[in-house]
C-alpha cells in the first residue's frame, strides 16, 4: 500500500514545472494576437514588396516575377535623387520649424495653472478630431489667388495683386507644419512637465544668467522630449503624398508622391516597391540615429 502512494505522487519538481508551463502558455496567448497582426499586417506586405521591387514590369502594366536589380539602378537616377534630396529637405525643414514653435508653446503650456492648462491641451490635440484631408482643403481655401487672405488684403490696400501662396514650396511647408505640429508639442509638453524648475532657480542662485540656464539646465533635460518630437514629425512627413499634392500642386513633387504615382497611374510597381523599400531602409536608418543620440546621458554644466 506504501508503495502504491509513494508512487501516485508527483517527481521533485513537478509542481514548479507545471506552473512554468502554464505560465509559458498564458504568455503566448497574451502575444499570439499582436504576433499574428504584426505578421498578416506588417512582415508579409512588406516581404511582398521585397519581391516585387526585385521583379519586372511588362508592357501591359503586370509584374513579371523574375529576378533584376534595374529597379534599384533607377532609383538612382539624378532626378530621382533630386526628388529624394528636396523630400528629406523640406522633411527637415518641417522639423525645424515645428520645433522651433514647439518648444515655446509646450514649454508655456507645461508652466500654465492647472485650470487653463487642461484647455490648452485641448487645443492641442482638437484638430485630429478632424481629417487631416478636411484641414488642408480649408489651408487652401485660405491661401488661394481668390482666398480669403488675398481678399482681405486687397480690401485694406495692402496689396494690389492677388499674392500667388498656393501652389509653393512654402505653401507645402504651412501644411506639413500644420499637420505635424501636435505631434512635436506633444512629447515635449511631456518632458517639460516632469521637469524640476527648482534646478532653474539653483541655476539662477549660482549665476546663470537666464539664456545659459536654458542652453545648460532646461535643453539637456528635455532632450529626449525633443528627440522624441523630431522623430514624429521627420519620419511621417517623409510619407505624406495628399499636402503636397494639393498645396503643392505640379510643381512640388516629393518622393512620396512619386511611390504613389508610380503605383497608381504609371502602374509600375517594382519601380515603386523599390523605392518604397529605400525610404524604409532611409527610416529605419534616421531611427538608428534618433536612438543613439537619446540615448546619451545628460549632463549638467552651469558653470
Amino acid at each position: 500500500m506504501n508503495t502504491e502512494v509513494k508512487n501516485m505522487e508527483p517527481p521533485p519538481g513537478g509542481k514548479e514545472r507545471s506552473k512554468f508551463s502554464s505560465k509559458l502558455r498564458g504568455s503566448l496567448l497574451t502575444i499570439a494576437p499582436i504576433t499574428l497582426w504584426m505578421l498578416a499586417f506588417f512582415i508579409v506586405p512588406i516581404i511582398i514588396i521585397i519581391v516585387i521591387s526585385f521583379s519586372k514590369r511588362t508592357i501591359v502594366g503586370s509584374i513579371e516575377y523574375s529576378f533584376n536589380l534595374s529597379n534599384y539602378g533607377k532609383v538612382f537616377n539624378l532626378n530621382y535623387v533630386k526628388i529624394l534630396g528636396n523630400s528629406l529637405w523640406i522633411s527637415l525643414e518641417t522639423t525645424l520649424l515645428c520645433l522651433l514653435f514647439g518648444y515655446p508653446f509646450a514649454y508655456f503650456v507645461a508652466r500654465a495653472s492647472k485650470k487653463y492648462r487642461s484647455i490648452l491641451l485641448m487645443l492641442i490635440i482638437l484638430p485630429f478630431w478632424t481629417n487631416s484631408l478636411i484641414r488642408t482643403y480649408a489651408w487652401m481655401i485660405l491661401l488661394r489667388t481668390e482666398g480669403i487672405i488675398n481678399t482681405y488684403l486687397m480690401n485694406l490696400h495692402i496689396i494690389k495683386e492677388p499674392l500667388q501662396m498656393l501652389y509653393t514650396e512654402g505653401a507645402v511647408l504651412i501644411g506639413m507644419l500644420y499637420t505635424m505640429f501636435p505631434f512635436m508639442v506633444l512629447p515635449l509638453y511631456s518632458t517639460i512637465e516632469k521637469l524640476d524648475f527648482s534646478l532653474l532657480e539653483v541655476a539662477a542662485d549660482l549665476g546663470a544668467n537666464p539664456r545659459k540656464t536654458f542652453l545648460k539646465v532646461t535643453l539637456p533635460l528635455t532632450k529626449s522630449g525633443i528627440l522624441s518630437g523630431c522623430l514624429l514629425v521627420f519620419v511621417p512627413t517623409l510619407g505624406l503624398f495628399f499636402i503636397p499634392d494639393l498645396m503643392g500642386g505640379s510643381k512640388i513633387i516629393l518622393i512620396s508622391n512619386l511611390i504613389k504615382n508610380q503605383f497608381l497611374q504609371s502602374r509600375n510597381w517594382p519601380f515603386g516597391a523599390a523605392m518604397s523599400i529605400i525610404v524604409m531602409l532611409l527610416m529605419f536608418i534616421f531611427l538608428k540615429l534618433f536612438n543613439k543620440l537619446g540615448g546619451s546621458k545628460d549632463k549638467l554644466e552651469v558653470m
